[in-house]
């Protein structure tokens, strides 16, 4: 029998799948028209100083820090990929780390095997930023595209900063590895990418949201149809404390414009508790499906949505 590199890829996974099961967070809503599943990508490990910027006034840092019980010293947060399917789509919004990136992180394949699907089901691959775990798995192990049926779609504004030539000598030097491979990346992908704009439909029942800051051309997505819907916000709120308790505080360490961020995260609470929307968070807890409630002038609370589990 003759073992194709995607064979021997899928042999590699189903070996290891024993021991990934237990951490992978997989949870479902129904919109009607569609549903909604996270499906883990595993959970990163990184420095706290990252996320808790030195301006952040320290006396009601260290509440939110009680609050939550978390350590100033270090963060793991999960990465949960979204995967939209309305019968005839099968749409994941990013592709994860994949093995080139941090431990603990590209556990797509095993995960998709988890609830009977394989990367060949996937129709089509939404991107919502290019850092890298969001961008690096769309190549496996051996540089193939690792979705090798989809069709893929990424915001012009995010293609033409990563793309160009010029952004690893204009970025700060501890992203100029992310820089590199975010244009490997997308090089990979030129012969089968859709860019797109903010309030385009890319596909039906999805709609792009322009929610800059984190990336230059960071996108949100509007998902579901009529009072059903849900958004789908990416690395727009990347954790469930200070983002949600404090969204004017900058964040420098995880935000390429860190005021444009914050700028972007007030406005999109507000929509979000105006338009009562369940929202979808790439790094927020427990699959990342919740909804958001004001708890005072300009702070919020993330809330977990009662969900489906597939395990």
């Amino acid at each position: 029998m003759t073992i194709n590199r995607r064979k021997f890829l899928k042999t590699s996974a189903l070996g290891t799948l024993s021991f990934a099961i237990p951490s992978l967070t997989l949870s479902q809503i129904d919109l009607g028209s569609a549903t909604i599943s996270t499906i883990s990508d595993g959970a990163i490990t990184l420095p706290g100083s990252l996320s808790f910027d030195s301006s952040m006034p320290s006396g009601e840092l260290e509440v939110i820090l009680k609050d939550f019980d978390l350590s100033k010293d270090e963060l793991t947060r999960e990465c949960n990929l979204t995967l939209f399917d309305n019968g005839t789509k099968k749409v994941l919004f990013d592709a994860g780390a994949g093995v080139y990136f941090l431990s603990g992180m590209g556990n797509i394949i095993e995960s998709l095997e988890v609830i009977d699907l394989s990367t060949d089901d996937i129709t089509d691959v939404v991107f919502t930023h290019a850092h890298p775990d969001h961008i690096w798995g769309v190549l496996d192990d051996f540089d193939d595209l690792t979705f090798q049926n989809a069709n893929y779609h990424i915001g012009r504004t995010e293609w033409e900063y990563w793309f160009d030539t010029e952004t690893v000598n204009k970025v700060r030097e501890d992203r100029i590895a992310m820089a590199v491979g975010a244009k490997r990346r997308l090089e990979a992908l030129e012969e089968n990418i859709n860019l797109f704009d903010s309030n385009d439909e890319i596909i039906d029942g999805i709609k792009a949201l322009l929610t800059p800051g984190h990336s230059p051309g960071h996108m949100s997505f509007e998902v579901g149809k009529l009072s059903q819907k849900a958004l789908i916000v990416g690395d727009a709120l990347n954790n469930h404390h200070v983002a949600f308790r404090k969204p004017e505080w900058i964040s420098a360490g995880l935000d390429q414009d860190p005021n444009l961020a914050a700028n972007t995260r007030k406005k999109l609470l507000q929509k979000i508790v105006f338009e009562q929307l369940k929202i979808v968070g790439f790094h927020l807890p427990n699959g990342g499906i919740g909804h958001v409630e004001k708890i005072g002038a300009v702070s919020y609370t993330h809330l977990t949505l009662p969900t489906t589990p597939y395990v």
